[in-house]
């Protein structure tokens, strides 16, 4: 997490929620941060923690999104030597290191079935195993978790566990994205430039022209305060002119007119395509059923493989697969890994 932050809006649905906070800090409970990417979930997690009886005890933070399903366990729960290949020495789990204080579960919705059983286990009794372990370990940990999923369609779907949602969600703050925080954007546009000038010696800030503050205003802001934050230093540092008010904004550092275009390169094994003679519906070219079936759904894996960058949980999430699914029907086309 990034640290000496702080919460910077005057909106009554942003104030609503960081209050929220404020009051389910003093209780011993999990508590859910749901919210869109960039609306600030860390800081409220720091908050929970800080304002709470474990404010003196650690703050360990994982995400659960940043490692292979294969690890995920073993950094949650720790293990014991020789536990599994590379477990070359015994290692304590995260929630070992947030004994007596917090830890916080960013990106909860990523987290397989099998760990999702083990959590459920710690809520429950307090209680921790590590891999290759016989005896648990005892832990007092109050768990805070984040996500920018609808857990409870989730679970409806079969994705995530019922029981673990209900254990979780003793609390639930809910964060306003950027674009409903009414007043905002210009409180947050002024926040960050003045710190961006400061870093780089301008002698005094200038602040916007009205026409850059209206297009700030008018922006959606899907990437949220992170997406702000990132426009206004970049507008700072690029404007050569520190008396002047700064009338040039660039949305999206991409844009170019050198912009590379996206490659499509044939791929061996790709479905072949139907004929769409006339008097034809592309379904009479089709002489071996299953052969054509299998190629399909091959294209279908791959080309959704690509559209994530080959980010297996994403791919599986987007096709309505369990990874578990999404892995066996790669190994049955042969598709890599990328």
């Amino acid at each position: 997490m990034e640290k000496n932050t702080q919460f910077v809006g005057q909106s009554l649905a942003f104030l609503d929620a960081v209050e929220q906070a404020g009051r389910a800090a003093e209780l011993n409970r999990p508590i859910l941060v749901i919210g869109e990417r960039g609306t600030g979930k860390e800081l409220i997690a720091e908050r929970l923690h800080h304002l709470s009886t474990r404010w003196d005890g650690p703050l360990i933070v994982m995400n659960c999104a940043a490692l292979p399903e294969t690890l995920i366990e073993a950094e949650l729960f720790g293990h014991e030597q020789g536990a599994f290949t590379g477990a070359a020495r015994a290692r304590a789990g995260r929630f070992e290191e947030a004994d007596g204080g917090t830890l916080f579960l960013d990106e909860l919705g990523t987290l397989s079935m099998a760990a999702q059983e083990r959590l459920l286990r710690v809520i429950e009794y307090g209680e921790v195993t590590r891999i290759g372990a016989s005896k648990p370990v005892m832990v007092d940990v109050r768990i805070v978790a984040a996500t920018n999923e609808d857990l409870p369609a989730a679970a409806d779907t079969g994705r995530f566990r019922p029981d673990l949602l209900d254990r979780l969600s003793f609390e639930v703050i809910t964060l306003p994205p950027l674009r409903a925080r009414e007043g905002d954007v210009a409180v947050l546009a002024d926040h960050f430039g003045r710190r961006m000038a400061a870093e780089i010696a301008w002698p005094q800030w200038p602040g916007f022209s009205a026409t850059c503050m209206a297009e700030l205003e008018a922006h959606d802001w899907p990437g949220n305060v992170r997406e702000l934050r990132n426009v206004v230093e970049r507008a700072v540092y690029r404007w050569a002119d520190p008396v002047r008010p700064i009338a040039a904004i660039v949305f999206d550092p991409f844009a170019s007119p050198w912009k590379p275009k996206p490659l499509m390169p044939a791929r061996e094994g790709a479905a072949p395509a139907l004929s769409t003679a006339p008097g034809g519906n592309g379904h009479d070219a089709v002489t071996d059923l299953k052969s054509a079936v299998d190629a399909h759904e091959a294209a279908i894996v791959r080309a959704a493989l690509e559209r994530y960058r080959y980010n297996q949980r994403a791919t599986a999430k987007g096709l309505g697969l369990t990874y578990d699914q999404l892995r066996h029907c790669m190994k049955k086309h042969g598709l890599s890994a990328g």
